[in-house]
């Protein structure tokens, strides 16, 4: 049976009262008190109870991650590192709440100062700005992951998604590859443009210009992408290479390459964006672009914790960088198609 905060007391010798404070770092108790109750605590594996706990303290220990959308453009590998990032932060401390935005009228009426004590959200584009406005008007510290807001003073960490890409590309470049094609993520994601300048970034940089017809959009998920590979192979000049703007369609991609009875890297290279888990273990393994959104997203829950305990809403830009890992799933082409 678990140990309650009186029991505790009782072991201490004090008052709950004084277990309370000390557990939350209360001025009106002793370094010395407090530094023995804490110990007292992790010796006896004391869990605290966070609607007790909120009684007290007039906080509701309950923070939420929210999304753009569940439905499309989150998929299930980002969705998982986002969610596993803030829960490696808040830990047993606070309730996480998840939840997506496509329903934005049903969310507000949920949301308010009473029930979060901060919000974090995985933003894609602008058209979640409505909800961080009523955010910071009900007073909740809100830290934006993913998505650089404009025109306001809020706390933002973000991937250099751009740099990124043109990594990418210049990679497929280097390796002999001059007809490229990108399938797009989601139109209205800042995600999917920086991802697309990148592109475009390193084919200019070449002497290059985007052609239109390499230029399909997807959804961030496997059927788009698969989707999007079968327009490309049916193009009357091909590509050799293909950047997808996300792991997901990057499998979509391989999937339809293989069902036209060709093979990654032998005849068509393909590069993804992400680095999700799963990425090492295809075959062959897929050479993509490492967007560490675990990182990202626990990055952010520390800034919101810092936030939440000083009352204050933290309005510092971050940018989390990529990486490049280069595995089996591009080719050389020395000589490319005319």
């Amino acid at each position: 049976m678990s140990i309650t905060i009186k029991d505790l007391a009782r072991i201490a010798n004090v008052s709950h009262t004084t277990v309370s404070r000390a557990l939350n770092d209360s001025p009106l108790i002793s370094e010395e008190t407090k530094l023995r109750i804490k110990a007292l605590a992790e010796q006896y594996n004391y869990i605290p109870n966070i609607n007790a706990k909120s009684l007290v303290t007039d906080r509701s220990f309950q923070v939420g991650i929210f999304f753009s959308t569940l439905d499309q453009g989150t998929s299930p590998s980002f969705f998982y590192e986002a969610v596993r990032g803030v829960h490696r932060i808040l830990g047993s401390s606070y309730n996480l709440v998840v939840k997506g935005l496509d329903e934005l009228g049903e969310v507000r009426r949920t949301v308010n100062r009473k029930l979060f004590d901060g919000i974090l959200l995985m933003s894609q584009s602008a058209t979640d700005d409505e909800f961080i406005d009523y955010a910071l008007e009900q007073d909740i510290p809100i830290i934006v992951l993913n998505r650089k807001v404009e025109d306001r003073a809020i706390g933002n960490i973000v991937s250099a998604d751009r740099q990124g890409a043109q990594l990418a590309v210049d990679y497929l470049i280097h390796n002999g590859h001059s007809h490229i094609a990108i399938i797009r993520g989601r139109a209205g994601f800042q995600s999917a443009r920086a991802r697309t300048e990148g592109y475009m970034d390193a084919l200019r940089a070449s002497g290059m210009e985007p052609h239109p017809d390499y230029m399909p959009e997807g959804h961030y998920d496997v059927e788009s992408g698969y989707r999007c590979m079968k327009q490309l192979l049916h193009h009357k000049n091909p590509p050799t290479a293909v950047f997808c703007s996300n792991d997901d369609m990057a499998v979509g991609a391989m999937k339809a390459i293989h069902d036209k009875g060709l093979k990654v890297p032998d005849d068509i290279s393909v590069i993804g964006f992400d680095d999700s888990e799963f990425t090492a273990y295809l075959s062959p393994s897929l050479t993509t672009v490492k967007r560490p959104i675990e990182k990202i997203s626990r990055r952010g829950a520390e800034m919101l914790l810092q936030g939440m305990n000083e009352r204050v809403q933290s309005e510092t830009t971050e940018y989390v960088p990529t990486k490049l890992i280069i595995r089996d799933s591009v080719s050389t082409k020395k000589q490319p198609n005319s």
